[in-house]
């Protein structure tokens, strides 16, 4: 296996920032922890990349122990981290030569690693990284986690204020790197993002709820879900929540997502009751799960 934790727990003062943490991540694999803020995603991301050390537990990462081998998988291992962390006075050449030496290889050396990436930010190599945009700066870090081949890449929230084009050109970039063999272990708190890939964790207040497929955790949501929409989503909201028969409610795009406590559930009993609180341009429909959903009903619990 190219990732195993076990029973991994982290404290902060006394806090709780991971508990009884166990999972293991298939070599070749795109997994995903998805999470809101202060899931615990980016304490376990430091944990596995050894610049924090668990209070309990252990875990392996491309055979090495975190503790014992911690020097190996600096060796082994690329991070790049949810705040753009390389030097900003350096230019995009500077910084991406910088981390080559500090890992003994060249540009040259594993430049097919990074051409498709890299080819993108080369006509502003001799701009400073400061002076990027977004999506730039996500594109150099990158290249820097990549430059000396690494087996596993730790990607903590990649595309967090990234625009939505940049979004789907760096998960077009992940794709085609993990066909090269690497092994990469991403969060996110984009729900969206959970789909694009082979397994996921879902996180929450440092607990995993759920680890299978993205198809797998959508298809076993155990309840029918409703599209609800009114001319007043806050009113909407507010008498959906104020219904004795609801199970959940919360905004969904345009719409309210809405589950029903009862078997036997009829939209037209709950069409009624909103029309009764006076709301109009009402619509009722039957929708499929997401994983959004799924997570919303398993933090329920």
């Amino acid at each position: 296996m190219s990732i195993t934790v076990n029973h991994i727990g982290k404290s902060y003062k006394n806090i709780p920032a991971l508990h009884d943490i166990s999972f293991e991540v298939k070599e070749g694999e795109l997994f995903g922890l998805i999470g809101p803020d202060g899931a615990g995603k980016t304490s376990l991301f430091r944990i596995l990349t050894t610049l924090l050390i668990a209070n309990e537990g252990t875990a392996t990462v491309a055979g090495y122990d975190v503790v014992e081998d911690y020097k190996k998988i600096r060796n082994c291992v690329g991070y790049m981290p949810g705040k753009f962390s390389l030097y900003q006075d350096l230019t995009v050449q500077e910084n991406l030569k910088f981390f080559a030496t500090i890992f003994g290889t060249t540009i040259e050396e594993n430049y097919d690693l990074i051409r498709e990436i890299y080819v993108q930010i080369e006509p502003f190599k001799t701009r400073r990284a400061g002076k990027l945009s977004g999506g730039m700066k996500q594109k150099l870090a990158l290249c820097c986690a990549l430059i000396h081949k690494p087996k596993v890449l730790f990607l903590d929230e990649p595309t967090t204020g990234v625009d939505p084009v940049s979004r789907k050109e760096f998960w077009e970039m992940l794709k085609r790197l993990q066909l090269k063999g690497i092994t990469i272990l991403v969060s996110t708190p984009y729900m969206d993002e959970a789909a694009l890939c082979d397994r996921i964790a879902l996180l929450q207040d440092g607990k995993i709820l759920q680890i299978d497929t993205p198809e797998a955790i959508v298809k076993h949501y155990p309840k029918e879900i409703y599209n609800v929409g009114a001319h007043s989503m806050y009113e909407l909201i507010n008498s959906l929540k104020a219904y004795e028969h609801q199970h959940s409610v919360y905004p969904f795009g345009e719409y309210v997502h809405y589950t029903d406590k009862r078997s036997d559930f009829n939209p037209a009993d709950l069409k009624a009751y909103l029309a009764a609180k006076n709301l109009s341009e009402l619509t009722i429909e039957k929708t499929t799960a997401s994983i959004e959903d799924t997570f919303m009903e398993l933090a329920k619990k």
